[in-house]
C-alpha cells in the first residue's frame, strides 16, 4: 500500500486485511507542537501548546477476553498480550513482549489504566499507523499511548477524564517506557481543543483553550536533526533550577519573580541564575501570549516568541545551530510574525506564527534560506489546532 495515504485509510484499509472483517471502531490521538513556554513544565508553570491534525490512529474490534492483539502498520509487526499479564508487569504468555519493543507502549498503557484501582480493561484486534514524526519533539510516543488508552475505552466502556487518563499515561512514561517527561504532552493530547491552543497550569493542571491570533496559521518547522542523548543535559537543567528554587526560598521557580531573583543575584552561580532567569521570564511570557492572542494582537505573540528563542538560546542554552538556523530562515521570510525552538532543545523543529495569507510564500522562502544555510532539506507543516484523542464515528473507506 502507498505509503502516502492517510493514516486513516491505513487503518482501516489494513484491519481488514488482517483480521477478515471490518473494524468496528476508529479512535485517533494528536501529535502537539508547543507554542510557547518551554522547560517550564517541571518547574510548576505555564505552556501553551496545541494540538496537531497529524495523529495516531487505530482501527479495532473489542474482544470478549483480555487478549489484545495489534499490527503496527507502519513497522509491519505484529504484537499480542494479555492485559492481565500488563497488570502485573508480566511479559510471560505475551508474544513479541520483549522489553524495549514497540509493544511495550500498548503494554505500558494497559498497565497503567489499571493501576491503583483504575480500570477493567477489556482486549481487542487493533491496527495502528500514525503521521506524527518520530524523535521530531511533537509527541509522537504521547499520541500512540492516547491512541491505546482511546482504544481501551471502546474497547472496555470506561469514562474519558482527560485530566486522569493524561496523568496515567505521563505514569506509563515515566515507570515503565523509562522516560522522565512532564505531563503537558500527555494533557493537550487528551484535552486539546479544535481550532485553539491550550493554557495548561503545570501545577495545577487546569487547563483553559486559547484562540489563535485571527488570520495567522502556525507552521512547524522540523530541521531533520535529532536529539539524541540529551537526559543528562536535561537533568543538570532541572538540578540547577532547584538549586536556584532553594537559594530563592520557594518550592518551584513558578513561585518567584524577576526582582526576586535579582536580590539573590550574588548568591547564585551565574548558571543557575541564568536557568533561573529563563523560566521565570518564560512563565511571565505564556501569560503575556494568552493576553495577546485574546486581544487579537498577532505581532505581540510573535515578538514573544521571538524573547522565548532568544532566552532558550542564551540563558536556558538548548538551542542548536539547526534550531537557530531555521529560526532565522523563518524570521525573513514573508509573514512571519515570530517564531522559536520548540521542545527540549538540542534539534527536532522550530515553530512560526505566520500571517495566513503569505503562508505558501512562507514555506516556499523559509525552507530555501534554512537549505542554503544548513545544507539540509527540512520539512515544513502548515497545522492546525486539531480537538484531543477521541473517536471517529465514521468507518467509510474514502
Amino acid at each position: 500500500m502507498s505509503t502516502q495515504a492517510h493514516p486513516r485509510e491505513r487503518v482501516l484499509r489494513a484491519f481488514e486485511r488482517e483480521y477478515g472483517r471490518p473494524a468496528e471502531a476508529l479512535v485517533r490521538a494528536p501529535g502537539r507542537v508547543n507554542l510557547i513556554g518551554e522547560h517550564t513544565d517541571y518547574n510548576d508553570g505555564f505552556v501553551l501548546p496545541m494540538a496537531l491534525d497529524r495523529a495516531a490512529w487505530i482501527a479495532l474490534a473489542p474482544r470478549d477476553d483480555d487478549v489484545v492483539r495489534l499490527l503496527a502498520d507502519d513497522l509491519d509487526q505484529r504484537g499480542t498480550f494479555r492485559v492481565e499479564s500488563a497488570a502485573r508487569r508480566d511479559a510471560r504468555g505475551d508474544a513479541h513482549a520483549e522489553r524495549g519493543g514497540w509493544l511495550e507502549y500498548p503494554r505500558a498503557v494497559a498497565w497503567a489504566l489499571q493501576a491503583d484501582g483504575g480500570h477493567a480493561l477489556r482486549g481487542f484486534d487493533g491496527v495502528l499507523s500514525s503521521d506524527v514524526p518520530r524523535g521530531a519533539g511533537l509527541s509522537s510516543s504521547a499520541a500512540v499511548e492516547l491512541a491505546v488508552a482511546a482504544a481501551f475505552r471502546e474497547a472496555s466502556g470506561f469514562a474519558w477524564d482527560p485530566i486522569d487518563v493524561a496523568r496515567r499515561m505521563q505514569r506509563a512514561e515515566n515507570h515503565w517506557v523509562g522516560v522522565a517527561s512532564g505531563i503537558m504532552d500527555q494533557l493537550i493530547g487528551a484535552a486539546g481543543v479544535a481550532g485553539h491552543a491550550l493554557l495548561i497550569d503545570c501545577r495545577d493542571l487546569t487547563t483553559r483553550s486559547v484562540p489563535l491570533p485571527t488570520g495567522t496559521v502556525v507552521v512547524v518547522l522540523d530541521t531533520s536533526t535529532r536529539r539524541g542523548l540529551v537526559g543528562s543535559a536535561y537533568n543538570e537543567r532541572r538540578a540547577q533550577c532547584e538549586t536556584a528554587a532553594a537559594a530563592l526560598g520557594v518550592a518551584a521557580l513558578r513561585d518567584a519573580d524577576m526582582a526576586a531573583l535579582e536580590a539573590i543575584r550574588a548568591t547564585l552561580d551565574d548558571v543557575a541564575f541564568r536557568r533561573a532567569r529563563h523560566v521565570i521570564s518564560e512563565n511571565a511570557r505564556v501569560l503575556q501570549a494568552v493576553d495577546a492572542a485574546e486581544a487579537g494582537d498577532a505581532a505581540a505573540f510573535g515578538r514573544l516568541m521571538d524573547a522565548s528563542h532568544a532566552s532558550l538560546q542564551g540563558d536556558f542554552e538548548v538551542s542548536s545551530e539547526a534550531l537557530d538556523q531555521a529560526v532565522a530562515a523563518a524570521r525573513a521570510a514573508p509573514g512571519c510574525l515570530g517564531a522559536r525552538m520548540t521542545g527540549a532543545g538540542f534539534g527536532g523543529c522550530a515553530v512560526a506564527l505566520v500571517e495566513a495569507d503569505a503562508s505558501a510564500a512562507f514555506v516556499a522562502a523559509a525552507a530555501a534560506g534554512y537549505e542554503r544555510a544548513s545544507g539540509r532539506a527540512g520539512s515544513f507543516l502548515v497545522a492546525t489546532a486539531a480537538a484531543g484523542a477521541g473517536t471517529e464515528r465514521d468507518l467509510t473507506v474514502r
